[in-house]
């Protein structure tokens, strides 16, 4: 598990700002946050290296992009080993239509999210990339009907 790295007042609010819109340049940052544009320059590459920002995400509208039906894929893999999980992870992760996987504990092994053009893409998903599978031994499938955004995500005690 990686370490806590130390956050100050300034750096908390860095994140805060970057979460809300990554695309704010350095000189506006720095006047948000009341230090000089140098400083925040050094903030931010202090908190790139230490492993805080990991990247810049660009988010796209599954439906523009003719993806309109989303669904959560819960899925059961047996027998649960690691030599059949490793080359499931990368099947999933390979398929145009996944969005995240998540690697669970309880009854339901993994959930993926996914993104199709319709239902009839979403019954091709399940039935020709995951039951076929022979180590996956059931798919329970959830429809989005809605989806929105948290955060920003501080680290605990932080206001």
């Amino acid at each position: 598990m990686a370490e806590s790295v130390p956050l100050d007042s300034v750096d908390l609010h860095i994140l805060r700002l970057l979460q809300n819109d990554a695309r704010t340049t350095n000189r506006d940052l720095a006047a948000a946050v009341g230090i000089a544009p140098s400083t925040c320059l050094d903030r931010v590459a202090r908190l790139r290296r230490s492993g805080v920002i990991v990247g810049h995400e660009l988010r796209l509208d599954p439906a523009r992009i003719g993806r309109a039906l989303e669904a959560l894929l819960s899925v059961q893999v047996r027998p649960h080993r690691r030599d059949l999980v490793g080359p499931f992870i990368e099947h999933v992760r390979a398929l145009p239509e996944s969005r995240s996987l998540f690697h669970l504990t309880g009854p339901d092994d993994f959930l993926v999210h996914v993104a199709v053009a319709g239902a009839a893409d979403l019954q091709r998903l399940v039935l020709d990339e995951f039951t076929a599978r022979q180590e996956v031994a059931r798919v329970d499938t959830r429809l989005i009907f809605q989806q929105w955004s948290c955060g920003p995500l501080m680290p605990p005690g932080a206001h």
